[in-house]
């Protein structure tokens, strides 16, 4: 190729618009990323393996990733808290309830603090969560209901709107899995802590499936949930109108407490991603918004008819 054409193709890849949020890939770029993650070994997805190849590819995920995601393969969420969470995230009014729900007045909150991406909602499966007075001081339960607790646990729910997604972010030297409970996941997985970074593959999780990740494996990724968030181009500030939601189980150890050398850093308490407006790199503590406790005493005072 020329001089002249190699400066007209970069320039014309320059000019590209961008495909938009969430992983600002084209539907070319998308079928080559499933490809390859179809592909790649270890296998990013822990399942029932169907063909020879894909129990390959899961016999060479580390044997503490397989004994994480034997623990929590049978963790499954009722058909009756699904609903009531449903419910509590959708918009007052259609179908939910008159009001907004705890989980909509938390996702509301998060949204006017940090408009770099659309909120989604962690919960402490021990401990306590940031916003757990909300559940007696908006009488979501009764206020001698209100559990005691403390902040920060290695294992978390975590709520997806759909349409929502998680910046680019790295969990460092911990050992996890990501179990999918509900509705589907999207989970891309870059080579690198970077904007620009390598894509390595796209996978989509449906429940009883896992992703994973080691510090040296898997650590930088990127969560969406692909449902219908009632219409509109997803992006940072958008916030789905509709009650659709995925459900994942995450857990996060510290490579001390998996029997792995560690040079202490970073933790789980810590962890980086890249912001979604300015492209540069910064730290988020790993708190959780409503503790599981709190959680699901609201979702058994939930009104369901």
């Amino acid at each position: 190729m020329s001089p002249a054409r190699s400066q007209s193709a970069a320039t014309t890849a320059a000019a590209a618009p961008d495909p938009g949020h969430p992983f600002h890939i084209t539907k070319e770029e998308e079928r080559r990323l499933r490809l390859a993650a179809a592909e790649v070994a270890p296998s990013l997805v822990i399942g029932q393996p169907t063909v020879f190849d894909e129990y390959v590819r899961q016999l060479m995920v580390p044997p503490m990733v397989m004994d994480l995601f034997r623990k929590a393969s049978s963790i499954q969420l009722s058909a009756w808290e699904i609903e009531a969470m449903r419910r509590h995230l959708a918009p007052p009014g259609l179908g939910a309830l008159p009001e907004p729900g705890l989980l909509r007045r938390i996702m509301m909150e998060k949204a006017r603090r940090d408009k770099t991406h659309p909120p989604y909602i962690r919960v402490a499966c021990t401990g306590r969560g940031t916003w757990d007075h909300w559940a007696t001081e908006f009488n979501y339960v009764p206020a001698d209901d209100e559990p005691s607790g403390d902040i920060g646990s290695p294992v978390v729910l975590e709520l997806w709107p759909a349409q929502h997604y998680s910046p680019i972010h790295s969990h460092g030297n911990t050992t996890g899995i990501i179990h999918c409970l509900a509705g589907r996941l999207d989970v891309m997985a870059y080579d690198h802590l970077e904007w620009d970074a390598t894509k390595r593959g796209l996978v989509t999780l449906t429940p009883g499936q896992c992703a994973w990740l080691d510090g040296d494996t898997y650590a930088v990724h990127k969560v969406f949930c692909p449902m219908d968030g009632g219409g509109g181009a997803t992006g940072p500030e958008f916030m789905s109108t509709t009650g659709e939601f995925g459900a994942s189980f995450h857990v996060y150890l510290n490579e001390w407490e998996t029997a792995l050398d560690t040079d202490g850093t970073p933790s789980r308490d810590e962890f980086e991603y890249i912001d979604e407006l300015n492209k540069k790199k910064k730290k988020f503590a790993t708190y959780s918004d409503l503790s599981w406790n709190v959680l699901r005493r609201v979702l058994t005072h939930t009104d369901l008819d």
